[in-house]
C-alpha cells in the first residue's frame, strides 16, 4: 500500500504545482492580477545577474536534468517496469483452488522469479481466519504449487496482506 501512497502524494504535489502555475498565468494574462506595468517580480535585472554569474545557469540546468531523470524513473516504476519474473497462471489457479474454502480472499498472485524462486501474494480481509490460511499455505498449497510449476527445491516467498 505504501507505493500507492507515494504515487498519490507525488501526483498531488505535481498537480498542485501545475494548477498553481496555470492559475497564475491565466490571471496574469487576463489582467485580473493587479500589478502595475512597471512592477518587477524581482528587484534586480535577472539577465544581467546571469551574465555576470554563468555557473548559476549550469546549476539550474543540472537540477532540471536530475528532476527529469527522477520523474522518468518514477513513471517507469509506476508502469511496472523493473519487476523481475513473470506471472504463473497455473500457480495462481492452484492457489485459488487450494484456498476456495476460505471466505473473503480477494487477490492472489504467483510470480516466478528465475528458475529457483517463487513469490506468492494473498490478500484477505481482517475478519478471515489468518491462522487457517497460513496453515493451509504451509501444509498443502505451497508444496503443490512448487511441484506443478517448478521443482521441490524452489524457494518461495509468501506475502499475506490483511486488509483493514
Amino acid at each position: 500500500m505504501r507505493q500507492y501512497a507515494g504515487n498519490r502524494i507525488g501526483l498531488a504535489v505535481v498537480g498542485f504545482v501545475l494548477l498553481s502555475g496555470g492559475a497564475y498565468a491565466f490571471l496574469r494574462g487576463s489582467g485580473r492580477l493587479s500589478q502595475a506595468k512597471d512592477a518587477k517580480v524581482l528587484s534586480f535585472d535577472v539577465a544581467a545577474y546571469l551574465a555576470a554569474h554563468p555557473w548559476i545557469s549550469w546549476v539550474g540546468a543540472l537540477a532540471l536534468v536530475m528532476a527529469a531523470m527522477v520523474a522518468t524513473r518514477w513513471l517507469l516504476m509506476a508502469l511496472g517496469w523493473g519487476r523481475f519474473g513473470h506471472r504463473s497462471g497455473t500457480g495462481t489457479a492452484l492457489l485459488c483452488v487450494g484456498l476456495k474454502d476460505v471466505e473473503g480472499i480477494s487477490r492472489t498472485k504467483v510470480r516466478l522469479v528465475g528458475a529457483d524462486r517463487m513469490r506468492i501474494s494473498v490478500t484477505c480481509p481482517s475478519n478471515a481466519d489468518v491462522g487457517a490460511v497460513v496453515g493451509k499455505l504451509d501444509r498443502e498449497i505451497v508444496g503443490r504449487i512448487r511441484r506443478d510449476v517448478g521443482d521441490d527445491g524452489m524457494g518461495a516467498l509468501v506475502r499475506l496482506h490483511v486488509r483493514r
